[in-house]
């Protein structure tokens, strides 16, 4: 995974590189480019999650030509957490707190929310493990059950974590 911070502040055009040595403004510079470095990690995840959502739908149209009917609702289950987190991560606020705004972003949650989104890449990681789980358990009826309960369990986790994130965001607690 590349370095998004890094990628944002060494792309700065050179009025920004300027303004920065200007008192008080170096700040401002740093904040934008961590809320831009949120944004372009964000949008990696939600891009890594539809990859992920993918391949649960295919592994959906395999349970159903196999007529294990039995277990479609349990798979189901899981790929709403999946599209839900996506859809939450896609959209969520990415730092922005203009001059006026009730919900002031420092630079200390910006850096917080980043390590959240960071971390929803090695839950991505667990996710996609999962999916190989349930994809090698589509014979064995006995584990299958099991299989699909950590993954459902796992997409729970990423929502969950998201709204953690939110609460950053939002201040509550």
């Amino acid at each position: 995974m590349s370095d998004y911070f890094g990628r944002v502040t060494s792309d700065q055009d050179p009025f920004k590189k300027l303004a920065s040595y200007i008192p008080g403004f170096s700040g401002y510079i740093e904040r934008q480019n961590r809320r831009a470095a949120d944004k372009l990690l964000r949008d990696a995840v939600a891009r890594r999650y539809e990859e992920l959502y993918k391949r649960l739908s295919a592994l959906q149209t395999d349970l159903i030509s196999q007529s294990n009917l039995e277990f479609v609702d349990d798979l189901e289950k899981a790929a709403l957490l999946m599209r839900t987190f996506t859809d939450k991560i896609r959209n969520a606020t990415y730092g922005y707190s203009g001059l006026f705004d009730a919900v002031k972003i420092n630079e200390q949650e910006l850096a917080q929310l980043y390590a959240f989104d960071n971390a929803f890449f090695d839950l991505g990681d667990q996710i996609s493990a999962a999916l190989d789980t349930v994809e090698q358990s589509l014979n064995n009826p006995e584990a299958l059950p099991a299989a699909i309960r950590n993954l459902t369990s796992l997409n729970r986790e990423a929502v969950n974590t998201f709204d953690r994130r939110y609460e950053v965001v939002s201040g509550a607690k």
